[in-house]
């Protein structure tokens, strides 16, 4: 049997995405469960786990082969390791590719890492979830945009940009405790955009929630591994971050960002023309760039 984890970085629960169609009623059933309790509901023995999912034993094994593991044991592993990764720091991370560093310089190892990031990365992503995504972002009602620690940055970005193609555009600023000044103009129908990686952040949990239940429909750009945002979220997209050093990448998160810019502008093109050639006129009178 041809072992579907050949690309390691794939994650239980994109293999489970993929091979779905594939899986019988009482296999589905499983997955489903294990889905909505990601990863706790396939941490415990075969029996327990099975017995949470109302099904057989025999059904969990049959799945986890489907999904290209040997077994039980090689499936209950590999969640443990995918949780490991979740909540490893920095320190934590370089052990890992320092132990199996290969020889080569560290620049080829880089970007190697990166080119492999960026392949898994939009070879992940649902196109249809990418085209609703971006007519959300587009959309004419508001646009909320937050990061975390690190995606802050992230964040800034894309209110820069799409605060330059179309009107209501918010960012939040990095202060938590401001977020309810935020809440309180969220209208159902708005559009929260959330960037969050590990180590997840639960104040960005919890801006979700609240947001959901008011009807704010969140988009969330995460890591390999999935924010619990994810549970929240009504489109998710997942993004590949490990590279040879102490810290994760934002380079395949960011291109997925600018690809995410370049279809929202295409929605709102030609509005966004018009609009660009305004912002340049401000410009000119700011005096702000160099002309040639």
């Amino acid at each position: 049997m041809t072992d579907s984890r050949s690309s390691a970085t794939a994650t239980v629960r994109q293999l489970i995405r993929e091979h779905y169609p594939q899986l019988t009623l009482s296999e589905r059933k499983f997955a489903n469960a294990l889905v909505e309790d990601y990863p706790g509901a396939g941490l415990a023995s075969i029996t327990v786990a099975a017995a949470g999912a109302g099904v057989s034993a025999p059904v969990v094994a049959r799945m986890v082969q489907k999904l290209g593991f040997k077994g039980y044991p090689q499936f209950h592993q590999a969640l443990l390791q995918e949780l490991q990764a979740k909540v490893s720091g920095p320190t934590a991370r370089r052990e890992v590719w320092a132990s199996e560093a290969p020889e080569s310089h560290l620049l080829n190892r880089f970007a190697e890492s990166v080119t492999q990031n960026l392949r898994q990365t939009f070879a992940n992503v649902d196109t249809g979830q990418f085209d609703a995504a971006a007519r959300l972002l587009a959309g004419e009602s508001r646009l909320f945009v937050v990061g975390g620690r690190i995606t802050r940055s992230l964040a800034e970005y894309a209110f820069t940009h799409f605060q330059a193609i179309r009107e209501g555009v918010t960012h939040l600023t990095s202060s938590s405790a401001t977020w309810p000044h935020y809440v309180l103009d969220m209208k159902p129908g708005d559009t929260l955009l959330i960037f969050d990686v590990r180590r997840y952040e639960d104040n960005l949990l919890r801006l979700a929630d609240i947001a959901a239940e008011r009807g704010v429909r969140v988009i969330l750009i995460t890591d390999q591994w999935a924010s619990p945002v994810a549970g929240v979220a009504e489109i998710t997209f997942n993004c590949w971050v490990e590279i040879p050093s102490a810290w994760d990448s934002n380079i395949a998160t960011l291109s997925l960002l600018e690809a995410l810019i370049a279809a929202a502008q295409e929605n709102r093109w030609p509005d966004a023309r018009e609009r660009f050639e305004r912002l340049d006129s401000l410009f000119e009178l700011t005096r702000l760039f160099r002309k040639p």
